[in-house]
């Protein structure tokens, strides 16, 4: 491929990252400010988790156009986020758990409706970068995985809705964190996995 080519699918990769990033930034903010009002564990979860993705995003971004063993940090500090992120959830959770919530079930239900849209159109735009790098491959693990947790607080607000309790709301905040968790490890490994792949050839 020529330079020009090259450069063409660079531009065409930040835009889509661009657009992602920002979409991730709002999610954040909506469910910051919906976790709050609804008193959801849950809803603040998924808002920090779109955070600390909006962060990873940031990262992918300025690891374009460097070279594989910079990207391959980045990816490494985007995994090692994920699993501080989950470890913060998990902590709230047990605060909340302690001191009490009344999360309000339709809230949760509408904004994961909402969210889940969003993350799969996320999903659909990742999906047209060819050749996906280590922090590409991050970034859809990081769309794909909040799908899953938009699933999870909807079915939690409606169980909130249906039982009249708080603790479907206080388990769908440890899941969330679970499956950052996984994403996280997974990161690390597809790292780890392609710096022994360049050793090997660097060796040959």
């Amino acid at each position: 491929m020529s330079d020009n080519g090259l450069e063409l699918v660079d531009a065409s990769q930040r835009r889509i990252l661009w657009i992602v990033l920002a979409l991730n930034v709002a999610l954040a903010a909506a469910f910051g400010v919906t976790g709050m009002r609804a008193d959801s564990s849950a809803l603040i979860a998924n808002g920090l988790d779109n955070l600390s993705d909006s962060l990873v995003y940031v990262i992918t971004l300025l690891a374009m156009g460097r070279s594989a063993t910079w990207k391959r940090g980045a990816a490494r500090v985007s995994g090692v986020l994920l699993i501080v992120f989950a470890v913060g959830v998990v902590s709230d959770v047990g605060r909340r758990a302690l001191i009490g919530t009344e999360p309000v079930g339709s809230t949760m239900m509408w904004m994961a409706l909402a969210a889940a849209v969003v993350n799969m159109f996320c999903l659909q735009l990742l999906k047209r970068i060819r050749a996906p790098d280590v922090n590409i491959r991050a970034a859809s693990t990081f769309s794909a995985n909040d799908f899953i947790s938009n699933a999870g607080v909807l079915v939690g607000g409606g169980l909130v809705l249906w039982i009249g309790r708080a603790w479907p709301d206080l388990v769908v905040g440890v899941l969330v964190a679970g499956i950052a968790l996984k994403g996280g490890i997974e990161i690390l490994r597809d790292a780890h996995r392609e710096t022994k792949t360049h050793r090997e050839h660097a060796d040959d």
